[in-house]
C-alpha cells in the first residue's frame, strides 16, 4: 500500500483520538518531514490541517443529527472548550454549532469527506546514484513555504543571488536548496545557499543548516527548471515507494552547479534524497 494511502486509512480509523503527526508517521512507515512532502503533494491538504477539517465535518454530521451535547461533540473533534470548538467551526463553516443543530441540514456547508488516493502520472528516472557525502554547511536566506503553495521560491533565489560569491567563507559557487525544519500543517523551511566552512561571520540575515552525513540518493534532473516537480513527484511516489528503501531523518536538497543559468534552465541539477535501509 502506498504510504500516504496508509496515511489516509489511519486518520480514518483512528479519527476519535490523540492523533499527531508522529503517530500517523509512524503507522505509514516514514518520517514526518516525508509524511508531511508526500501528503501535501499528493493531497494537497497539510496533514494535520487535513484531520482538524475531517473531525469538523464529523461533528458537522453529529450536530445536524441533533447531538444533544455540543462539549461531547467538541471533546470527540479534539477542542479542549467549547469556545475553542465554536470559533474553529464557525471559521470553517460559517455558522456556529448551535446554528447548525437548530437547523439540521447540511446544505451548503463546506464538508471534507475522506480522500482517496489518486492516480499518479509518472515521468522517467534516470537511475540514481548513491554517496554519503561529508556534513555540509549551508548558509543562505530562507523562508517558509508548505508543500502545496510553493511558488515563492523562485523569488527567494532573485534575493539570495546577488550574494553568491560574496558570503563570507564561501567554499565555491555551487548553490543548494535546502529543504528542512517541517512543521505538522505541512510547512518547511526552504534555504538557499551556498557550502561554507563556518557560520560565526554570517550577516545577521543569514539562516544556517547543517546537512548531516547519511546516505543519499541523488538524483540528475532532466528537462527545463520548470518541470523540477515532476521529478520530485516521481521519486517520492514512484521510485522510492519501489526502491525497498526508506527516507531518513534529514533535510533533502536540490544541488545545482556552478554553470547552471537559472533564466534558461541549462546546467547540472541534482535532487538529494536521504535514505536509510
Amino acid at each position: 500500500m502506498h504510504p500516504v494511502a496508509k496515511a489516509l486509512w489511519f486518520i480514518e480509523v483512528r479519527l476519535g483520538d490523540a492523533l499527531t503527526l508522529d503517530h500517523i508517521a509512524d503507522a505509514s512507515e516514514m518520517t514526518r518531514f516525508s509524511l508531511s512532502r508526500l501528503f501535501s503533494v499528493t493531497t494537497g491538504w497539510p496533514v494535520m490541517r487535513y484531520v482538524r477539517a475531517r473531525r469538523l465535518t464529523r461533528a458537522a454530521y453529529a450536530l445536524a443529527d441533533g447531538a444533544p451535547d455540543i462539549l461531547g461533540v467538541a471533546l470527540d473533534a479534539g477542542y479542549g472548550s467549547h469556545e475553542a470548538f465554536t470559533r474553529a467551526f464557525s471559521d470553517a463553516f460559517g455558522i456556529t454549532p448551535e446554528q447548525l443543530r437548530a437547523r439540521r441540514h447540511l446544505d451548503g456547508l463546506r464538508l471534507v469527506e475522506p480522500l482517496r488516493m489518486k492516480e499518479i502520472e509518472f515521468v522517467t528516472l534516470p537511475a540514481p546514484r548513491f554517496e554519503t557525502p561529508a556534513p555540509l554547511l549551508i548558509a543562505g536566506m530562507s523562508d517558509r513555504f508548505t508543500f502545496a503553495t510553493n511558488e515563492g521560491i523562485p523569488a527567494l533565489w532573485q534575493v539570495f543571488g546577488p550574494h553568491i560569491g560574496h558570503v563570507p567563507d564561501q567554499v565555491n559557487d555551487v548553490t543548494y536548496g535546502v529543504c528542512c525544519n517541517p512543521d505538522g500543517d505541512g510547512g518547511f523551511e526552504y534555504i538557499a545557499g551556498v557550502e561554507v566552512t563556518r557560520r560565526d561571520r554570517l550577516p545577521t540575515s543569514f539562516r544556517c543548516v547543517e546537512i548531516p552525513s547519511v546516505r543519499f540518493a541523488v538524483f540528475e534532473h532532466k528537462g527545463h527548471i520548470s518541470t523540477i516537480h515532476k521529478t520530485v513527484y516521481t521519486i517520492w511516489h514512484q521510485w522510492l515507494p519501489q526502491s525497498g528503501l526508506q527516507a531518513a531523518d534529514a533535510p533533502d536538497f536540490e544541488r545545482y552547479s556552478a554553470d547552471f543559468d537559472p533564466v534558461t534552465g541549462t546546467g547540472t541539477l541534482e535532487i538529494w534524497i536521504p535514505v536509510q535501509g
